[in-house]
């Protein structure tokens, strides 16, 4: 197959663009490398997708350029996974969130219809459905958008549900970590300053809970879905849950970052962030009658990101 990948410089596109490559398949991509983070951990991602042989060019969806709309000619598949993320960052600069989810997402749309691709897989998020019951499924109702990331996404469900794209199957991600990971998210930003010796803040004094789910298990149930619309496209529904499926408390996460750092953390409680949701929790039952199945601990997942960070930041 050849397969296009926005945001494949990205954390999940970094690891899913290695994953569909070794397995045969044509890969291809584009990343604006924007500066919502370090652009040296982008371009670190690119140049190993560069050894690789994977073409990864650079991108902007907001504006149509010949530079990555002529590379949709003959795809059999495209998946979206470009754009701004970080629900608190985006409470302060939502106009981003607007121009790059939802009007870049429409240009992708308007030019995979115009290439005739039949499947396109577009990342959604957990987000999408805070505040509802738990374990959240995909059954329930969209939730209010606590932050302009979470709206986003909302809209572009509706975006994908409206297009005339013949398969397109949105992806709830829960709470992705793993190495060359996020620097935003929580277990790089607390391993960083716990190895600094910075305090961590914790919100909601720590009373929180997540949906912790390694990016390799993110990474098999998309390859799942991309083998299934290719197979078995009746098998599909048009939006699946992609987590671990277990709750996980923040103080028991941070303990397992302090066991493998053999470091403790200077644990700073602070009240509840007004972008977050107390928990996230999936219900994945859909997804694992197509075959999935997570296999990776929170302890192994997070001894393989901090062992990765100690290597990539030469920490010893």
């Amino acid at each position: 197959m050849k397969i296009f990948i926005t945001g494949i410089s990205g954390f999940i596109g970094y690891h899913l663009a290695r994953k569909l490559f070794s397995q045969g398949h044509h890969v291809l991509g584009i990343d604006s490398y924007n500066s919502y983070y370090d652009v040296a951990l982008k371009r670190a991602r690119s140049g190993k997708l560069d050894e690789l042989g994977i073409e990864n060019i650079y991108g902007d969806l907001v504006g149509h350029s010949d530079r990555w709309f002529n590379k949709l000619k003959d795809v059999d598949a495209v998946i979206h996974l470009a754009g701004y993320a970080g629900i608190r960052h985006s409470l302060e600069h939502p106009k981003l969130y607007i121009d790059n989810n939802i009007t870049g997402t429409q240009n992708l749309i308007d030019a995979c219809v115009e290439h005739k691709i039949n499947t396109v897989l577009y990342a959604s998020s957990s987000s999408v459905m805070a505040n509802n019951s738990l374990p959240s499924n995909e059954d329930e109702k969209l939730g209010p958008g606590l932050n302009p990331y979470a709206y986003s996404k909302i809209v572009n469900e509706s975006q994908f549900k409206c297009s005339k794209i013949p398969i397109n199957v949105g992806l709830r991600f829960f709470t992705v970590y793993g190495p060359w990971g996020r620097p935003d998210m929580a277990l790089f930003d607390f391993t960083k300053n716990i190895i600094a010796g910075n305090p961590i803040q914790l919100f909601n004094n720590g009373d929180m809970v997540r949906d912790f789910t390694y990016v390799d298990d993110i990474v098999n149930g998309i390859n799942i879905l991309l083998q299934t619309s290719q197979k078995t496209p009746d098998k599909l529904e048009d939006i699946y849950c992609i987590g671990r499926g277990e709750k996980v408390m923040l103080m028991d996460f941070v303990d397992e970052i302090e066991k493998n750092l053999n470091r403790k953390a200077i644990r700073e409680l602070v009240p509840m962030h007004p972008a977050d949701t107390h928990t996230t929790w999936s219900d994945t039952t859909k997804l694992q009658k197509l075959g999935y199945k997570p296999t990776v601990s929170i302890a192994e997942g997070v001894e393989n990101f901090v062992s990765w960070y100690k290597d990539y930041y030469r920490v010893n």
